[in-house]
């Protein structure tokens, strides 16, 4: 069975960073897309970042809203997927979600990923 278990979420001050934290059990991802999203009170679920195996490379893609501040990273030996957050401002707060997709061409919706984790608070203060 998959499991997906994030870490690392908190209470931050505006400019501040945090580093998220997604570690997978029960298979690995290494060839498959995996990502992060948000949703936060009253709004719906939000692609924030996401990298996928293009057959010779890694390809990273991020939110217009994040980019230049965030960082989707992964280390392969311990099945786990990272989400550097930088620079973090109000409207980053959210709850995150690392996604899996069971297809290698997940893209950036979230009806595209199979598996998920519980979610991770992240609030900024300003």
């Amino acid at each position: 069975q998959v499991q997906l278990v994030e870490s690392g979420g908190g209470l931050v001050q505006a400019g501040g960073s945090l580093r998220l934290s997604c570690a997978a059990s029960g298979r690995t991802f290494i060839t498959h897309p995996m990502a992060w999203f948000r949703q936060a009170p009253g709004k719906e679920r939000e692609f924030v970042a996401r990298f996928r195996w293009s057959g010779t490379s890694t390809l990273y893609s991020y939110a217009d809203s994040v980019k230049g501040r965030f960082t989707i990273s992964r280390d392969n030996a311990k099945n786990t997927v990272y989400l550097q957050m930088n620079s973090l401002k109000p409207d980053d707060t959210a709850v995150y979600y690392c996604a899996a997709g069971a297809s290698v061409v997940a893209g950036r919706g979230p009806s595209e990923y199979d598996y998920w984790g519980q979610g991770t608070q992240v609030t900024v203060s300003s």
